[in-house]
C-alpha cells in the first residue's frame, strides 16, 4: 500500500455479517421450510445404563399425524458407528457408538426410538406413547473409581473402563531431563491435585438439522462447526458417495467447540430422510442440547513441581485423568492431549513429565469446549506457580519473572517439544500490572488484613501462553489425528472490478465476512466494500477444514492472502501488455499496476475488465484472473498475555465479586480491534463463568441435575465486571500478516486468574483450595473449616 492509502487492516470496522442478524433476516437451520417436509423427535433413555429389552412403538405409530416410528434395531444394518477421528495410541480402546441405541443404553440422554410426524407438536406428542422397558446395570460415575481395578464397566466387552493411556517424557523426547531426577533433587516440591468440573458448552442456538434427499444430490442444513468435516465422516459412515452429498452450515449461533461433532441427531435425521424419500427436520429443545450434547473439560489433575528454594523451577509432573463420557466423539480422546503441550505454560522448565488415561464413565461423551485442553493445562500451571509463590513468601509476579521466557530468546524450543516463535512476557505484564494499579491494591489487601475485614480483597495472576492457529499437518500426522490443518481460499475477479472470496473457513460469529474484506482490501487495493465472502456451503466451497481452535485468521486467511497473491501474478502480464511495457518494470501498489518512475498505470479493476472481454490479451494467456490457494502452516502461532484480577470475598456469606479485571493479550498484529475486542469479552465470561459459576452435576443415578438454565448458571452481563484491555504487540513470524489467534484467549486465562484471587484473598484462613465453581457454599465451608480447624 502507498502511504496515502488508509490500510484496512488495523481498522475498527462495524462487522458486515451483523445487519442482518439484529433485524431478523437471519438463515437459522430451523428457518428453514421445505416442501413436505417432516419432523423428527427423539426419545431418550432415562437411565444411565440398562439394557434394553422392549420398545413396543403400536400406540406411538397409530397417533395423528405419525408417519413412522423407527428405533435402534430398524436403523441397525445402516447406521454405522459414529467416528472418532483422534485413535492417539494403537492400541485406544474405542467401542461402537450408535446413533440410536439398539440393545443398551450408556447415558442418560441417549436415543433410542425416532418419531416423524407432519408436525412437531405431533412428533413430541407421540413420544409419550412409545414403551421402553429397561433392565438396570450399575452405574459408573466417579472417575477415579473407573479407572480403579476391579470397578463396574461401562463397555464390558472391553474388560476395562480405560480407553487409553498417553505419555510425553522430555527425557526421552530429547527435549530435556529426566523429571523424577528433577524431584529427587529438589529443595522445594510442591504437589496438588485440581479438579476440572464438567461443563456444558450452551451455544445461544441450539442445534438443528435439515435433510432433503429429493434432489440429484443428499443436502444437509446443519447448525455445525465443521460442513466440509461433517460431509467427509457421513459418506465414510453412512457408505454415501461424497459427491452425492451437500452439507450447508446457514447462520449458525455460536459454537464454542459444542458443534465441532458429526452428531446422532445428524445421522438419524438423514437416514429417516432417505428411507422415507422426503425432507426432515430435527431441532432440539434446551434440554435435550445439555443432556445429549457434548460436555467439556472433566478432569482430575495431579501435578508435582519441584523447584529450588531460590523460586527456579525445575521440574514439572502431570498425571491426568480424563472423563470420555460414554463413547468417543469426533475428538474426544484427544482434547486432553493438546494441554500436554502446554502444561509448561511460559516457563522454562527444564525436565517434564506427563500422562493423560482417558477413562470412560456412563456420561454424556466429552469433546471440544472453548479451548479443548489448554485452558486446562493453563489452569494448572498458572495454580501451581501461584502455590510455589506461597510455598517461597514470593509475589506471584515477581516468581513468574524469574522462570519466564525472556523477549531476547525467542525462539525458544520448550520441554513439551514446541518452538514459541515470538513473545514478549514483561511488556505485557508491566502494561497490565500498570493497567491493575497492581501495587496499589496490594496495599489495600494489606490493611484490610490489618483490620480484619469480613470482607477480604484478593489477588489473581494469570501469565499465559497457547498453541492456536491449529493446523500443521504434518504435526497433526505425528500426533494421529485423522485429517490435516491446512485451509483453503479462492479468489474471483468479476468484470466490474468486484471480489468473490470463497473461504473454506466457516464462520458462526466470529466476524470472516469482515476481516477476510479488510484482508483482501489491502491486498488487492480494492474497496471494502466490494468484497463479498462466501462460506458455509461445501458446493460453494468445496475444500476446507472448517473452524476451531482459533485457526481462522492465523490459518484461513493466510491462505486467502496467498490466493490474493496469485491473482496479481495473473495480471501482471496483462497489465503489461495493455500498457506495452516489460512485466520486470511494474510495481503494484494501492490496487494499481504502475510503470516504475512515471504516472502511467492501469487498475485490477481494469485488468479484471480486459480479461472478460479477452479482445486484446498475451499470447497464451487464458482469460481468467481467478486464483485459489491452500496453506499449511510449519509451526502453530502463540498468543499470550497477562490477566489480573481482583476480587473481594465475604468471608461470613461465600460470595466472590470480581471488583477490577485487567487483560493484556498479545495477539500479533491486529486485523480488526473491534472483533478482537469482542473476541477477549466472550471469552472471559466464558472462563469466569467455569471460575464461579458453571458446572454439570450428575446424581447418583446418572441423571443430569443442572439440565435447564435453572440448574445450569450460565453468567448474563448483569453478573460480571466492566473488563479493562489492553494489547501489545510481537508478530508472528511465521505468516505475512504477523497475526496469531485470539478466540481462546479469553477463556484460557481467566479462569486461573479469578481463582487465584479468591484464593489469595482467603489463604490467611489456611484455605489450599476450593473446587469450581467457587460458589459461595464452597466459600464459606472453606473459610469456616479452615478456621475451626486451626482454633
Amino acid at each position: 500500500m502507498t502511504a496515502t492509502t488508509e490500510p484496512e487492516i488495523g481498522k475498527a470496522r462495524r462487522r458486515k455479517e451483523d445487519e442482518h442478524l439484529i433485524t431478523g433476516r437471519t438463515r437459522w437451520t430451523d428457518n428453514l421450510v421445505l416442501p413436505g417436509m417432516q419432523h423428527l423427535a427423539i426419545l431418550r433413555s432415562p437411565f444411565a445404563h440398562a439394557r434394553i429389552t422392549g420398545i413396543d412403538t403400536s400406540a406411538a405409530r397409530d397417533l395423528p399425524g405419525v408417519v413412522a416410528v423407527l428405533t435402534g434395531a430398524d436403523l441397525a444394518d445402516e447406521q454405522g458407528s459414529l467416528p472418532c477421528a483422534w485413535p492417539i495410541t494403537p492400541d485406544m480402546k474405542s467401542p461402537p457408538a450408535p446413533s440410536l441405541a439398539v440393545d443398551r443404553v450408556n447415558f442418560a440422554g441417549e436415543a433410542v426410538a425416532v418419531v416423524v410426524a407432519r408436525s412437531a407438536y405431533e412428533a413430541h406428542d407421540a413420544l409419550e406413547a412409545i414403551d421402553v422397558e429397561y433392565d438396570d446395570l450399575p452405574v459408573v460415575l466417579d472417575l477415579a473409581s473407573a479407572a480403579a481395578d476391579g470397578a463396574d464397566l461401562v463397555h464390558p466387552d472391553l474388560g476395562t473402563n480405560v480407553s487409553a493411556t498417553w505419555t510425553f517424557d522430555s527425557a526421552e523426547a530429547g527435549t530435556g531431563g529426566d523429571v523424577e531426577d528433577a524431584i529427587r533433587d529438589a529443595e522445594v516440591l510442591v504437589e496438588r491435585t485440581f479438579r476440572q468440573q464438567r461443563l456444558i458448552p450452551a451455544f445461544m442456538e441450539p442445534r438443528s438439522v435439515v435433510v432433503d434427499p429429493t434432489g440429484a444430490q443428499i443436502t444437509m442444513w446443519s447448525a455445525t462447526q465443521i460442513p466440509h468435516i461433517l460431509r467427509l465422516m457421513l459418506a465414510m459412515t453412512l457408505d454415501i458417495p461424497e459427491h452425492k452429498l451437500r452439507v450447508v452450515a446457514p447462520d449458525v449461533g455460536g459454537g464454542f467447540g459444542g458443534k465441532l461433532q458429526v452428531t446422532p441427531e445428524e445421522v438419524i435425521a438423514l437416514l429417516v430422510a432417505r428411507r422415507l424419500g422426503k425432507p426432515v427436520k430435527y431441532t432440539e429443545s434446551r434440554s435435550e442440547s445439555m443432556v445429549a450434547a457434548h460436555h467439556g473439560r472433566d478432569q482430575i489433575q495431579k501435578l508435582t513441581l519441584a523447584a529450588r528454594r531460590d523460586g527456579t523451577v525445575t521440574g514439572m509432573k502431570v498425571e491426568l485423568l480424563a472423563d470420555m463420557g460414554a463413547y468417543l466423539r469426533l475428538v474426544t480422546s484427544g482434547v486432553p492431549i493438546l494441554g500436554a503441550f502446554m502444561f509448561n505454560g511460559i516457563y522454562k522448565f527444564p525436565a517434564y513429565h506427563f500422562t493423560c488415561t482417558n477413562v470412560f464413565t456412563d456420561k454424556v461423551p466429552t469433546d471440544a469446549y472453548r479451548g479443548a485442553g489448554r485452558p486446562e493445562a493453563t489452569f494448572a500451571i498458572e495454580r501451581m506457580m501461584d502455590e510455589l509463590a506461597t510455598e517461597l513468601s514470593l509475589d506471584p509476579l515477581e516468581l513468574r519473572a524469574k522462570n519466564w521466557i525472556t523477549h531476547e530468546e525467542f525462539p525458544f524450543d520448550t520441554v513439551a517439544g514446541l518452538t514459541y516463535d515470538s513473545g514478549n512476557y514483561e511488556a505485557a505484564t508491566a502494561h497490565a500490572r500498570e493497567l491493575f494499579d497492581y501495587d496499589g491494591l496490594r496495599r489495600e489487601q494489606a490493611e484490610r488484613r490489618e483490620r480484619k475485614d469480613p470482607v477480604q480483597l484478593g489477588i489473581g495472576v494469570s501469565t499465559f501462553t497457547e498453541m492456536c492457529g491449529l493446523a500443521p499437518s504434518r504435526t497433526l500426522g505425528a500426533l494421529a489425528y485423522g485429517a490435516g490443518g491446512w485451509e483453503h481460499a479462492a479468489i474471483r475477479m468479476l468484470p466490474t472490478g468486484k471480489v468473490e472470496v470463497v473461504t473454506g473457513s466457516s464462520a458462526h460469529g466470529q466476524g470472516h465476512e469482515t476481516a477476510w474484506s479488510q484482508v483482501v482490501a489491502d491486498q488487492l487495493g480494492v474497496p471494502f466494500e466490494d468484497v463479498e465472502v462466501l462460506h458455509g456451503d461445501t458446493q460453494t466451497s468445496p475444500r476446507g477444514m472448517d473452524t476451531y481452535g482459533s485457526r481462522s485468521l492465523a490459518v484461513g486467511a493466510i491462505a486467502v492472502v496467498k490466493a490474493a497473491e496469485k491473482v496479481i501474478a495473473k495480471a501482471r502480464p496483462i497489465a503489461a501488455h495493455l500498457m506495452e511495457c516489460a512485466e520486470d518494470d511494474l510495481e503494484f501498489t494501492d490496487g494499481r499496476f504502475r510503470v516504475k518512475g512515471t504516472e502511467k498505470a492501469v487498475g485490477i479493476a481494469d485488468v479484471a475488465l480486459a480479461v472478460f472481454a479477452a479482445h486484446d490479451l498475451p499470447d497464451g494467456v487464458e482469460p481468467n484472473l481467478d486464483s485459489e490457494a491452500a496453506y499449511d502452516p510449519e509451526n502453530f502461532s502463540f498468543p499470550h498475555g497477562t490477566h489480573l484480577c481482583a476480587v473481594e470475598v465475604d468471608t461470613e456469606t461465600g460470595k466472590v465479586g470480581i471488583r477490577s479485571y485487567v487483560c493484556v493479550d498479545d495477539i500479533g498484529h491486529v486485523v480488526n480491534p473491534l472483533i478482537v475486542e469482542g473476541q477477549v469479552h466472550g471469552g472471559l465470561a466464558q472462563g469466569i463463568a467455569q471460575a464461579l459459576y458453571e458446572e454439570a452435576v450428575y446424581d447418583e443415578s446418572g441423571t443430569l441435575l443442572s439440565g435447564s438454565f435453572a440448574e445450569y448458571s450460565v453468567p448474563s452481563a448483569a453478573d460480571l465486571p466492566s473488563f479493562t484491555t489492553g494489547r501489545t504487540e510481537t508478530p508472528a513470524t511465521g505468516n505475512p500478516l504477523g497475526v496469531k489467534g485470539v478466540g481462546e484467549a479469553g477463556t484460557i486465562a481467566s479462569t486461573p486468574a479469578v481463582v487465584n484471587a479468591a484464593l489469595d484473598a482467603v489463604r490467611q484462613f489456611g484455605v489450599r483450595d476450593i473446587e469450581m465453581p467457587l460458589t459461595p457454599m464452597r466459600v464459606w465451608r472453606a473459610v469456616h473449616t479452615a478456621q475451626e480447624g486451626a482454633r
